[in-house]
C-alpha cells in the first residue's frame, strides 16, 4: 500500500474512532442526568416524608393531649355528679326537716306553756329570792309567747334560760336590796340568801333582822342575838369582809 493510501486510511480511521466516542458519550450523560433527577426526586420525596412525619408527630401529640383532657374531664364530671347527688340529698333532707317543723311546733309550743306555768308555781313555793325579778321574768316569757315576731326557737331558748337562772339561785350567795313586807309594812332592806338554804333580811338602819320561814310562807323577826351575825354575813356577801364561821338561824332538813 502506497504512503498516500496509508494516510487516507489513517484519516478515515480517526474519523471513525471520533464518531464512535461521540455516540458513546450521549447515553452516559443521559444516565447521569437521569440519576441526578432521581436523586433530586428522592431528596424532594424525603422532604415530603419528613414534613409528613413532623405533622404526624404533632397530630399524635395533640391526640394524646385530647385523650388526657378527655380523661380529666371524665374524672371531673364524675366528681361533679357526686357533688350534685350529695346536694340533692341534702336538699331532700332539708325539705323533710322543713316539712316536720310544723309537727315540732305543735309539740313544743304546748310544752313551753307548761314549762312557764311550772316555773311560776315553783317561784310561788320557793324561797322569795329576788321575788319581783323572777315574777317579772315569768311575765316577760308570757308576753314573748304572744309575740308573732319572735320565732319558736327563740321563745324556747329564753324559757330554758329562765330555768338555768332559777337553778343558779340554789348554788350562789347573793346580796340585794328589795322591799320586805312585815306586819303590813313595806320595809326597805338588804337581803342575803345562801343558796336555797337560808334567806335573811336586814333593815337599812341595821336595827332589825328577819329570816324567811318557808313552811309558814312568812318572815320571822330575829332576836338581837342574831343581829350582828346578819350584819356580818351581808358584808361577807358584798365581799367587804372575808368569809368566816358565823351563827345563823338555819333550820335543819326534815
Amino acid at each position: 500500500m502506497s504512503k498516500r493510501n496509508l494516510i487516507a486510511s489513517a484519516v478515515i480511521g480517526a474519523f471513525a474512532l471520533g464518531g464512535s466516542q461521540v455516540v458513546s458519550a450521549d447515553p452516559l450523560k443521559n444516565l447521569q442526568n437521569e440519576e441526578a433527577k432521581i436523586h433530586a426526586a428522592a431528596a424532594q420525596s424525603q422532604k415530603k416524608i419528613d414534613k409528613i412525619y413532623e405533622q404526624t408527630q404533632e397530630l399524635l401529640f395533640e391526640y394524646r393531649g385530647v385523650v388526657d383532657e378527655t380523661e380529666n374531664l371524665k374524672v371531673y364530671n364524675d366528681h361533679l355528679a357526686r357533688l350534685v347527688a350529695s346536694q340533692e340529698e341534702g336538699i331532700a333532707s332539708l325539705q323533710r326537716q322543713i316539712d316536720g317543723i310544723e309537727g315540732v311546733k305543735r309539740g313544743v309550743v304546748p310544752l313551753m306553756y307548761r314549762m312557764i306555768d311550772a316555773l311560776e308555781q315553783f317561784i310561788e313555793l320557793d324561797l322569795p329570792i329576788n321575788y319581783e325579778e323572777r315574777k317579772a321574768r315569768v311575765a316577760h316569757l308570757r308576753d314573748l309567747m304572744s309575740n308573732a315576731n319572735v320565732t319558736v326557737s327563740e321563745q324556747f331558748r329564753q324559757v330554758l334560760e329562765a330555768y338555768l337562772i332559777e337553778n343558779e339561785y340554789g348554788n350562789t350567795i347573793r346580796v340585794y336590796q328589795e322591799q320586805l313586807q312585815f306586819n303590813g309594812q313595806n320595809i326597805a332592806a338588804d337581803f342575803f340568801n345562801l343558796g336555797r338554804t337560808a334567806l335573811l333580811a336586814l333593815s337599812l338602819d341595821q336595827k332589825q333582822a328577819w329570816v324567811w320561814n318557808n313552811q309558814s310562807r312568812a318572815w320571822e323577826e330575829l332576836g338581837d342575838e342574831y343581829l350582828n351575825s346578819v350584819v356580818k354575813v351581808i358584808k361577807m356577801g358584798r365581799k367587804l369582809e372575808p368569809f368566816d364561821l358565823i351563827k345563823l338561824p338555819i333550820k335543819a332538813a326534815e
